[in-house]
Parts: structure tokens; sequence; C-alpha cells
């Protein structure tokens, strides 16, 4: 039980972490510079205002110097990182099994985040979770496990691209952005041909009532997909199911 308190701690840290990531990145800002501020007055903020959860929670979700709301989105981010790696600790244990598993959870939250704030997965983030996914690979499981991983993310990767061509053709329009096309190259590293097919389903088959509903209240047809996805592939490495076909997903349904 501490233990798995410790990675969720840990996990808030890092939420906190990966929304400087999400947030800045997309915009061409250094994650670095300048220090954490409030997006309204300026503000340095303290280091007792950056508590994840806490500082929102005593600040009543208000900057302590402006009384500008926060949104409460950015607490959630943490919490969402939090629970995941409590999750991951409890599902692999403290084990090398829990390397691939942590790093493609904290690369799927910080996509959740820009594609949710600016409809943008940023390459960058894509590219070193990529390759830290292959090299852990390569060092846990060996060359031959490597390779088959670096075939599944050239499967996702062209799977996506040819619905892209389809659905470009049909609607006449950009039907995917670029980032979930290689997106799914990252996700081909971990899971097999069949379930990476299981995640475009069960992607498409959340987004579609939010689509509708946007499209309803806001008269605009561009959803992010990006949460969908990595959401989906979050659930399922969680339930270390990366082997799952859709014939199976249906056998479980019914």
């Amino acid at each position: 039980m501490l233990v798995t308190i410790i990675f969720f701690i840990f996990g808030l840290i890092f939420g906190s972490f990966f929304q400087v990531v999400g947030l800045r990145l997309p915009k061409g800002e250094s994650i670095i510079k300048p220090a954490s501020h409030c997006t309204n007055c300026d503000k340095k903020l303290k280091w007792y205002e950056l508590i994840p959860i806490l500082s929102y929670i005593i600040q009543s979700g208000k900057c302590r110097n402006c009384n500008k709301h926060i949104s409460i989105k950015y607490p959630l981010y943490e919490l969402l990182t939090g629970i995941c790696f409590a999750l991951c600790y409890v599902v692999f244990g403290f084990t090398t099994d829990i390397i691939i598993p942590l790093t493609l959870v904290s690369a799927l939250i910080i996509v959740i985040i820009s594609d949710i704030e600016y409809m943008i997965i940023p390459d960058e983030v894509l590219f070193i979770g990529t390759v830290l996914i292959l090299i852990e690979t390569i060092i846990l499981k060996g060359w031959n496990s490597g390779l088959h991983a670096f075939i599944g993310g050239l499967f996702g990767f062209i799977l996506m691209y040819v619905i892209k061509l389809a659905g470009d053709f049909i609607f006449k329009a950009e039907s995917l952005g670029g980032g979930d096309i290689k997106l799914f190259f990252m996700l081909g590293l971990v899971f097999n041909f069949d379930t990476i097919v299981v995640i475009l389903f069960l992607a498409s088959f959340f987004a579609l009532p939010y689509a509708i509903s946007i499209m309803l209240m806001k008269k605009d047809n561009v959803v992010p997909y990006g949460p969908f996805i990595s959401l989906t592939a979050i659930s399922l490495i969680l339930l270390k199911t990366t082997n799952l076909s859709i014939i199976e997903l249906l056998n479980y349904l019914v």
C-alpha cells in the first residue's frame, strides 16, 4: 500500500511537469524557462503554489495574486497521472515490466493534454516516446523483440495513413491529423497488430458521441482524436491487454 501511494505521489509530480510540456511545446516555448507563472498576471508562482492538487484546493482554484480562476483541468491532469502511475505499480509491480508501460503512459498523458488544449500532438513527444520504448524493448527483451516492435509500429502507421487517405477522399477534407497517424507508430511498438485495430475501433466508438455533440452544439466538425486513442491505449495497457483481437473483444462484450 505504501509503495502504491509513493507511485501515486510521483505521478502527481510528473503530471504537473507533463502539463508544462503539453502546454508549452505546441507553442514552441521552452519547458524550462520561464518558471511556472500565472498566465493571466504573469506572477512567478511560489513553491507552495505548485503542490499538485493541494495548491488548487487551498487557493480555491484561483491565483493568489490576481484572483483569476484556474481551470479544473489542471489538477485533473495531475490526478489522472497519479492514478495511472499507481495502477502501473499495482498491475506490473516494482519490476522491469513496469518500465515500458510507464514510458507509454507518460507520453500518452502529454498527448492528451496538448491535443485537448491545442488540437496538436507534438512530434517531439512522439519521437522521444518512440525512441525510449524501442530502446527499452531491445534492452529488456532482445533485438528480435525490438525488430518485431518496429514492424508493429510500421503497421500502425501504415494502417492509419491508409485510413486517412480513404477519409480524405470520402469527405473531401482532412479526416485525420498527422499526429494521430504518428501516434499509432508508437502504439504499434507495444501492442500487436490485432490490438492496434481494437484501439482504433474503441477510440472511434467513444469519440463518435462526443463528435456528434460538438457538431450539434458548436457546428464544428473538428474533434481531437488523440485523447480517445490515448485513453483507450492506457486502459488496455493497464489491463495487461496487448494481444486482443476484435473477435475476442466482441466475445467479451457479448
